[in-house]
Order: C-alpha cells, then structure tokens, then sequence
C-alpha cells in the first residue's frame, strides 16, 4: 500500500453539491480510497487572473495505486465534477493534485512528486501541517512543518 497526500481545491459553485467547500466534501466521499487524514477546509485568495477565493484542503490516503494510476482516478473525479480543460491558474469546480506520497520521488511526462510548488503555497502548507506535520520533503529533508515555519518567516510583516 502506498500513503499520498492530495491537495483539494474549489473556487467555483456545483449545481449539485453547491458552494466550494461543499465540493470539497463531496470530493473526499468520491475519492473511493481510505482516507486516513484530512485537514480542515481553508480559505485562500486566487493565483493569476482568477477572482474568485478557493476553498483548500489535503488529505491523507491509502491506496495501492501507483502514482500514474492514482493521477488518472484524480483526473476522472474531476472530469465528473464539471472540470474542462482551462486557462492556468483560472476558476475551477475541483482541482486534486497529489502533493507528496510515501514513495519518495516520481518523474513522468505527466506527473511530478512532491508537487513542485506546493513548498510556496500557504494554502497547502497550513492544512498539510495540520495532517502530516513530520512529514519530510524528499528534495529539501525538511519536514512539512519547517516548510511552513520557513515561508512565514518570508511573508512580509505588516
């Protein structure tokens, strides 16, 4: 069995399921695999030109997929919810991305693990902190709690 952490995030309403923490719930209960761990949902601001705020959460899982299997399971949830090919960084019922899994490193065309930015991004780093906080980065060997500590040592002060 392998253990990965996926990063949810919602900024757009669901005819069905509602506002964007509503999808967020109804993601976890689609996933079909144990879900060992979730954070609590967060709020955070958009990246690039979207203008709506997200609704961000992770979770732990427990799957015996591997990583291309888990990234295509991913990629059909979000399908079901409405997600069509868009812009970068645009609006979007529902977005899974898989931030780190028990396996270390993996490289392919389609997919790289740990997810390259989720070091810099403080809408994964507080609810990942609040799951798998000795969890360790395979590039950096800092555990996801030092992630955080250090990217709010560099947010400006006001």
């Amino acid at each position: 069995m392998h253990h990965y952490v996926i990063a949810l995030g919602s900024n757009q309403l669901h005819g069905r399921h509602g506002p964007p923490r509503r999808v967020l719930l109804a993601a976890l209960d689609r996933l079909g695999l144990k879900v060992t761990a979730q954070s609590p949902i967060v709020g955070s601001a958009p990246l690039g030109p979207s203008q709506r705020y997200y609704a961000n959460a992770v979770a732990q899982v427990e799957t015996a997929m591997v990583p291309e299997e888990l990234l295509c399971h991913l990629k059909g949830i979000e399908a079901e919810f409405g997600r069509r090919p868009s812009k970068r960084w645009g609006s979007r019922v529902l977005d899974l991305d898989i931030i780190l899994w028990s396996g270390g490193f993996w490289a392919s065309p389609q997919l790289t693990i740990p997810h390259p930015a989720f070091r810099v991004r403080d809408f994964v780093l507080a609810p990942l902190t609040s799951i798998v906080p000795r969890w360790s980065d395979p590039a950096t060997g800092l555990t996801v709690r030092q992630l955080k500590a250090r990217l709010d040592r560099r947010r400006p002060r006001n």
